[in-house]
This record gives C-alpha cells, sequence and structure tokens, in this order.
C-alpha cells in the first residue's frame, strides 16, 4: 500500500509539472505558426488545464480500466465547479466579464443532459461517442466565430495569458518535456490508484471519482485561487466551463467513439445527475450581477463536501 501512494503522489506531482509546462509551450508553437496571443490565450483559458486529466484517462483506457477514467471525467466536472470554483471564491470574489461563457455554461448543462439520455440503455454507443466528438467541434467553432465580440480589456487579459516567447526551438523542448512528465505522470496515477482503491474496498468507478479526480484538481485549486486574488475571475471560470466540456465531449465521447462504454445504473442516477445540479447551481450565479461571491462559493464547497460525504456513506453502506 506504502508503495502505491508513492506512485500516486509522484504521478500527481509529475502531472502538475507537466501540465504547466505543456501550456506554455503550446501557447509558444501556437503563436510563432501564426495564431494570435488572443487566439491561443482563448483556448489555454478553456482546454489547458484538462490536459493532465486527459493523459490520466488514456493511460486508464489504454490498460482496461475505463470505469476508473470514467469515474475522472465526471468526477473532475464536480470536483471543477464545487472545490476548485468555491474555494477561489471563498478567497476573492469572482468578476466574470467573458461573454462566451453564459452559452458555453449552456452547452455544458445540454452534454451533461444528453450524456444522462445516451446512458439510460446502460451504455454509450459509438455512434453517440462521435456525436459528442462533434458536439465539442461546434462548440469550439462557435466560440472562436464569437470571440471577436469580446470587450478589449478581456481580449487583452486572455492575450496577456498566453505570452510567451515564441522560439521554435524552446517551445518544442517544453512541449516534449511536458508531454514526457505527463506520460509518466498518468502510467504512475493509474498505477498506485486502483491499488489504494483496492485496499479500502473501492470500485475503479470511485477511485476515479474521489482520489483521482480530486488529486488531480489540486494544482489547479492552488491556480485559482492565485488567479481569484489578481482580480482574473474570467481565467477562473473560464478554465472551469472548458474544462468541465472537454471531460464529457471529447473525454466520454472519445472512448465510446473507440468502442462501446457502458455506464453502471448507479452512475447514470447519481453522479451525472450531480454533475448536472453543480452546474444548474452556477448557472443564476453567473446570469445574475456576473459576479461570484464568497457566499457563493462558500456554497459551492459546501455543496461539493456534502456530495463527497454521501458518496461516503453509500460505500459504508
Amino acid at each position: 500500500m506504502a508503495e502505491a501512494w508513492g506512485f500516486f503522489a509522484l504521478g500527481l506531482v509529475l502531472l502538475a509539472l507537466g501540465g504547466d509546462s505543456i501550456v506554455k509551450g503550446a501557447s509558444g508553437l501556437a503563436q510563432k505558426f501564426g495564431a494570435s496571443p488572443f487566439v491561443a490565450g482563448l483556448l489555454l483559458v478553456a482546454f489547458g488545464t484538462s490536459l493532465p486529466e486527459l493523459f490520466v484517462n488514456a493511460r486508464a483506457y489504454v490498460v482496461g480500466a475505463q470505469d476508473l477514467a470514467l469515474g475522472n471525467a465526471v468526477g473532475s466536472n464536480i470536483v471543477n465547479v464545487g472545490l476548485t470554483l468555491g474555494l477561489a471564491a471563498i478567497f476573492a470574489p469572482l468578476l466574470v466579464r467573458m461573454r462566451l461563457l453564459s452559452p458555453l455554461l449552456v452547452l455544458l448543462t445540454v452534454a451533461s443532459v444528453a450524456l444522462i439520455v445516451f446512458g439510460l440503455d446502460g451504455v454509450i454507443t459509438r455512434i453517440e461517442g462521435i456525436v459528442l466528438l462533434l458536439g465539442f467541434v461546434a462548440a469550439l467553432a462557435f466560440m472562436l466565430a464569437r470571440s471577436g465580440r469580446e470587450q478589449v480589456e478581456v481580449r487583452e487579459s486572455i492575450a496577456a495569458y498566453a505570452a510567451t516567447r515564441s522560439v521554435l526551438w524552446m517551445n518544442l523542448l517544453r512541449f516534449a518535456i511536458a508531454v514526457a512528465l505527463l506520460y509518466f505522470g498518468a502510467k504512475f496515477v493509474v498505477q498506485g490508484a486502483p491499488v489504494i482503491g483496492a485496499g479500502w474496498g473501492w470500485s475503479p468507478l470511485l477511485v476515479g471519482l474521489l482520489p483521482v479526480a480530486i488529486g488531480t484538481a489540486l494544482p489547479e485549486v492552488a491556480a485559482a485561487i492565485a488567479a481569484a486574488r489578481r482580480g482574473q475571475g474570467d481565467m477562473v471560470v473560464g478554465h472551469v466551463i472548458g474544462s468541465s466540456l472537454f471531460n464529457l465531449l471529447v473525454v466520454v465521447g472519445g472512448m465510446a467513439a473507440l468502442r462501446p462504454l457502458p455506464l453502471p445504473e448507479s452512475f447514470v442516477k447519481l453522479e451525472l445527475p450531480a454533475a448536472i445540479a453543480f452546474v444548474l447551481v452556477l448557472y443564476p450565479m453567473l446570469r445574475g450581477d456576473l459576479r461570484i461571491s464568497k457566499t457563493e462559493g462558500a456554497i459551492l464547497f459546501v455543496a461539493f463536501l456534502g456530495w463527497v460525504a454521501l458518496e461516503l456513506f453509500l460505500i459504508a453502506n
């Protein structure tokens, strides 16, 4: 068990280091080949923080641990909203100025509902997986098409986020190092987490939902708190919504597109509705004064703790 914990902890550290490096490398390469700093920044804000989870889920899928990957994909969405967004808002209220975030939140709700509908028969078919992937392509096209309507200060803030040196060899090196870190980080997490879960009597699905989803989110939580203190509410909320969309449409959709993805009945009845509930709670917060207050952050965080407590209670019984 101690060895499994060691691999798990080392994997989380490597994922955190690789996630930071690959964002810088990808931004530099995108700008080197003609992307504007704003477009590069927009894509990084929306999907950059999903890459460590993507590597973990891809590794789990390759070694046959589909349930762990499924649990991590959906569990990460609950962690994104309840833990990451909740704690960030508690430390500093989040002012949201990016106009794209409201329609993307609607798309996230639609994607969550679609996943439940697809899973009612106990499996997400390959065709349904392809539909989810096409949904991501549509969301990406919509985001890029609407991005020009953002306010000047929002565009400047996002462009500044992507600012990095565009020297080709440096960014290729960053990218290569990041891929290596993410590969071994994902390998160690997927190697250690199931052993830890088995020692506790947990299924791979629950291992993905709780320790893996929470563990891989911790660097993002720290970054979100720092961003909130700097007044970068758009970055924090954009990371949460974009990462959640990516998890449902690309990770789950991609797994199902490769081969049909079985969904446990309890998963369709509990975890997926819980993910939707967190999204629905977030919607009126953003539609009102475009600000997530400390009180609202506390509500999200307490709801997250309640969800964890419920999962642990169900495990014990």
